[in-house]
């Protein structure tokens, strides 16, 4: 899906509802090309590819897990994919292994880039629940369970988590501190969807409910005063092309052809 949607600095913005409607998928090079004559950062923010706790609906936080089979595909196919999209400046990542093996392979097809990891791109932490089952983390550890279902944003988990308060806060500094130091570049993020979220709120002033699939790519682009507008968001055309698109996303129900994967 795609869309551009203009945001004000935070402090100035009222209530927002998006409308949203299919339309044609558009290339990031289309989407580069409209107005790179302004001042403003382009940073492709892209969620890690698959893992076997994706696969299985283990509930990852900040447990370190690699990429599975699946997620080395399909993060081979998103670089080739970039590296023919217009010149990438830099490439940033999480330091959990599942981001950091997805940015080494896009930074290798993309220029050779040295990837810079940044600890403040990590998944939430999600205390005591991390590393259960979602399907049984309801029945072994029901207090925390209930806090990281809160949709209250101020509600931390018990046994070290975060609140989606404090998730937004690292996630949108750290990506507004990138922003700064690569005006007028095109920057890649390669994060989780705990993060994918917090920008989104950031740049929308509202929650989004839809899935976040491995190997997404959402364009985010930051102007010099603060302005955040999204370009492109959930575009997995690059899976579509290969036959590795599956709806093991953040967030998805479990269907016929489905596996449950809730937190990246």
């Amino acid at each position: 899906m795609f869309f551009e949607h203009n945001v004000r600095p935070r402090q100035n913005l009222a209530p927002t509802v998006l409308n949203y409607s299919p339309s044609p998928a558009i290339s990031m090079s289309e989407l580069s090309s409209c107005s790179m004559d302004q001042v403003y950062t382009e940073i492709i923010v892209v969620r890690h590819g698959e893992t076997a706790w994706n696969a299985t609906g283990r509930i990852q936080g900040h447990m370190d897990v690699e990429l599975n089979e699946v997620g080395r595909q399909q993060a081979a196919s998103l670089a080739e994919r970039l590296s023919r999209e217009p010149e990438i400046s830099a490439v940033y990542s999480s330091d959990l292994k599942r981001a950091l093996e997805t940015a080494e392979t896009i930074a290798a097809s993309c220029g050779n880039f040295e990837v810079i990891e940044d600890p403040e791109l990590r998944e939430r932490h999600l205390g005591d629940v991390q590393g259960l089952l979602f399907r049984e983390a309801a029945k072994v550890c029901s207090e925390a369970y209930r806090a990281f279902s809160s949709r209250r944003t101020n509600q931390v988990i018990p046994g070290g988590g975060e609140s989606l308060d404090q998730l937004y806060h690292r996630a949108t500094s750290s990506l507004q501190r990138i922003s700064h130091k690569h005006t007028g570049k095109r920057v890649v993020v390669v994060t989780h969807g705990g993060v994918i979220r917090a920008l989104y709120r950031r740049a929308c002033s509202t929650r989004f409910r839809g899935s976040i699939l491995n190997t997404s790519v959402n364009i985010f682009q930051i102007s010099g005063d603060d302005v955040w507008t999204i370009k492109a968001w959930g575009d997995v055309s690059h899976l579509h092309q290969t036959g590795q698109y599956s709806m093991s996303g953040f967030g998805v129900n479990k269907t016929s052809s489905a596996v449950t994967s809730v937190v990246t």
